[in-house]
C-alpha cells in the first residue's frame, strides 16, 4: 500500500510559538567547503535546535559587506569544524606533517571572527573553531602536536566515544556549564586533530587542557560570551549544555540590542578630537581611537558628546576651539549619510529615526573663553551644550581639583560666566572642579548643573571623584553626575574592569537616586577600562544593567535620559 505524504497537513497544526511573541536566537553556523559546495554535518545544526535555537549556514564568503550583513541578522556565531589553517596566515611556512589546508575557508572564517568580536556576538568555536578564534585574534596554533603530545588526540573512534579527558579550571564557563563538586573538574571528551592553540594570545586564558598540556579550551578574558573547545560537543551525549549556554548568551545579545533599538545611548564626554593631528579617521575603523563610526555601530552608541579640551595655557585658545570645532564639522558634512550635529535632544531623535549617529559639541577648560565673556556667546552659536569650567589646574574662572586654590572657590568672572551660561541655555560642567568651586557654583547657577564625568570619592579618593555630600547636593538641585571610565578614578590600585564602573554606578543611585546618573566614558582622553574599553563594547553596559534588572524605564534614564533632561530645562530657559 502507498503511503500518502500529506505535507500540508502540516501547517493546519497549531503552532508553538509565533515570532512576534517568542524570539528564538538565531545561530549562524560556519559552512565547511569541498568539492565546490558549502556544507555541514548534520550534528552541527542540530544540536543548535535541541538547545533552542534556529540554526542558518553562513557561506565562506570573504566579502566584508556580506558578512557584516550576516552579522546584523544573527544573535551568535558557531565556528564549526574542518581543514587545517594555512601556516601562511600567522607568517609560518607549513611543516611537512601539516594536513590539507581549504583556502576557501580561512579567510572568511578569520574575518567573520574578528567583525563578530567586534560587535560582542557571542561565539562557540569548536575543534578548528576554537584554532580560528586563535588566529583571528592575536593567538598563535601549533601545526603539529604529535611530536609533543603523549595523549592520542586522534582515534580510530566514532566521534559519540570520548577518548581521552581533559581538566578544566574553576569558575570557567564551562566549570559552570557542568557544575561538579570535584576538583579539578574532568570531563570526556572526543578530540580529533593534530592542530591545537599553541599561545592564547592576550585575549583569551587556557581553561582546559588534556592531561599531557596540550590546549583543550579557551575563553575570552575581556567579554563572557566567547568560548572555544577543542572537541566536539555537538556529538557528544553530554554536549547539550555547551549549546544551550550560547543560546542563553544570544539570547541576552538579542534582547540587548532589542533595548538599544528602542532607546536612545548618549556618552556625554569623549576627547576624541584630541586625536585629530594624528590625522585620524572618524569614518573608518581608526585603531589609533576609540570613538569612530564603525565602533559607535557595533557598540549600538547614538551618540556622543565631542569636546575641545584645551590645555592650560594655550595661544589663542577661542580659535584653538574653533579649529577642532571645524574639524567636527568637516567630519559630519563627510559622513552626512551615516552621522549628524545635533544641538538638542530633538536632534538627537530625529538623527537616530534617520538612522544616523549623533556628535555633540562641549568644551572642556572655560580657558578657551579667553577671559572674554563675549566669547561664550560665540560659542553658544557655535552650538556647545556644555562647558567644563576648568580643568587640571586653577583658570580665570574657579578652582580646579588639582589647583592651588587661586579664588578660594568661583573667581567673579566666573559669576558672570554661570550667569550668562544660564541665560545663553550652556550647561555648567563641574567635573575638575575643587568642593569649592563645586559649591559656589552650585549656589550661583539658577538651573541643575552637571558633572559630564566623574564618579564615586566613597569608592576610590581621589579629588576629582565627588564625595556622597556633594552627590546629594547635586541631585537636590536636580543634577546630573555622568559616572567615568578612567581606571584612576574606579579603583586605587590595579585594573578597573566593567564590574567596577558598576559599583560607582549603583553607588552614585543609592546616594543620588536614578533620575541623577549616567556614563560619560571620558573615551580618548585616557578613559576605557576593561569590558568597556572602547565605543564597540558599550553594549555590555547595557547588557550589565539588564543583568541587573533595571527596568527599560530606568536604562534610558541612565543612558542619557537624565542628562538630557537637564539639557532641556537649561536650553528652554534661554533668553
Amino acid at each position: 500500500m502507498s503511503k500518502c505524504f500529506d505535507w500540508k497537513s502540516q501547517l493546519a497544526k497549531p503552532y508553538t510559538s509565533f515570532p512576534e511573541a517568542t524570539h528564538k536566537p538565531v545561530i549562524g553556523i560556519t559552512g565547511n567547503y569541498g568539492e565546490m559546495t558549502c556544507k555541514l554535518a548534520e550534528t552541527y545544526y542540530k544540536s543548535v535546535c535541541r538547545a533552542g535555537g534556529v540554526p542558518v549556514i553562513i557561506p565562506p564568503l570573504a566579502d566584508t559587506d556580506s558578512i557584516i550583513n550576516t552579522l546584523e541578522h544573527i544573535d551568535g556565531l558557531l565556528l564549526s569544524g574542518g581543514a587545517d589553517y594555512n601556516p601562511l596566515y600567522a607568517g609560518e611556512e607549513p611543516v611537512t606533517s601539516l594536513g590539507g589546508v581549504c583556502q576557501e575557508r580561512d579567510l572568511p572564517e578569520l574575518l567573520i571572527t574578528q567583525l563578530a568580536y567586534n560587535r560582542q556576538i557571542p561565539i562557540l568555536g569548536i575543534c578548528r573553531g576554537i584554532q580560528t578564534l586563535a588566529m583571528a585574534l592575536g593567538g598563535k596554533v601549533t601545526q603539529d602536536i604529535t611530536k609533543t603530545a603523549v595523549v592520542k588526540h586522534s582515534q580510530d573512534a566514532d566521534r559519540s566515544e570520548p577518548t581521552h579527558s581533559v581538566l578544566v579550571e574553576a569558575d570557567s564557563i564551562l566549570a559552570h556549564i557542568y557544575p561538579s563538586d570535584c576538583s579539578p573538574l574532568r570531563l570526556f571528551v572526543n578530540s580529533f586533530h593534530h592542530q591545537a592553540v599553541g599561545e592564547t594570545g592576550n585575549r583569551f586564558r587556557v581553561i582546559a587542557k588534556s592531561t599531557d598540556g596540550i590546549i583543550e579550551a579557551i575563553e575570552s578574558t575581556e567579554y563572557k560570551s566567547v568560548l572555544g573547545v577543542q572537541w566536539h560537543p555537538e556529538c557528544l551525549e553530554d554536549g547539550l549544555p555547551i549549546f544551550q549556554w550560547l543560546i542563553q548568551e544570544a539570547d541576552q545579545y538579542r534582547k540587548t540590542c532589542d533595548v538599544h533599538g528602542r532607546i536612545l545611548t548618549l556618552d556625554t564626554h569623549c576627547d576624541t578630537p584630541m586625536f585629530f593631528p594624528q590625522q585620524v579617521n572618524f569614518m573608518h575603523r581608526d585603531p589609533k581611537i576609540l570613538v569612530d563610526l564603525h565602533k559607535m555601530t557595533e557598540g549600538h552608541q547614538d551618540a556622543t558628546i565631542m569636546v575641545a579640551y584645551l590645555p592650560q595655557p594655550t595661544d589663542h585658545p577661542t580659535a584653538y576651539a574653533d579649529n577642532i570645532f571645524d574639524k567636527i564639522e568637516d567630519i559630519v558634512k563627510e559622513g552626512s549619510q551615516y552621522v549628524g550635529l545635533a544641538r538638542t535632544p530633538n536632534d538627537l531623535w530625529m538623527n537616530k529615526h534617520l538612522g544616523k549617529k549623533s556628535i555633540m559639541l562641549g568644551i572642556e577648560n572655560g580657558h578657551a573663553l579667553d577671559g572674554k565673556i563675549e566669547n561664550l556667546r560665540h560659542f553658544a552659536q557655535r552650538g556647545i551644550v556644555y562647558m567644563t569650567l576648568c580643568h587640571n589646574g586653577d583658570n580665570d574662572i574657579c578652582d580646579s581639583a588639582r589647583g592651588s586654590h587661586t579664588h578660594n572657590g568661583v573667581s567673579d568672572f566666573g559669576r558672570q560666566v554661570i550667569s550668562e551660561m544660564n541665560r545663553l541655555g550652556i550647561m555648567v560642567d563641574l567635573s575638575h572642579a575643587a568642593e569649592k568651586s563645586f559649591y559656589d557654583a552650585l549656589e550661583l547657577s539658577k538651573l541643575p548643573i552637571v558633572c559630564s564625568h566623574s564618579s564615586c570619592r566613597a569608592l576610590c579618593d581621589h579629588p576629582r571623584n565627588l564625595t556622597d555630600d556633594q552627590m546629594k547636593a547635586l541631585a537636590a538641585k536636580g543634577g546630573v553626575m555622568q559616572v567615568t571610565l578612567y581606571n584612576g578614578f574606579l579603583v586605587k590600585d590595579g585594573i578597573a574592569t566593567i564590574e567596577d564602573a558598576m559599583h560607582h554606578l549603583e553607588h552614585a543611585i543609592e546616594v543620588m537616586g536614578i533620575d541623577h546618573v549616567g556614563l560619560g566614558t571620558d573615551f580618548d582622553g585616557d578613559g576605557g577600562i576593561l569590558g568597556l574599553a572602547n565605543s564597540s563594547e558599550l553594549i555590555l553596559f547595557t547588557r550589565q544593567l539588564l543583568a541587573r534588572q533595571y527596568s527599560e524605564q530606568d536604562i534610558q534614564k541612565i543612558w542619557g535620559g537624565n542628562f538630557l533632561r537637564v539639557m532641556q530645562q537649561v536650553q528652554e530657559a534661554k533668553q
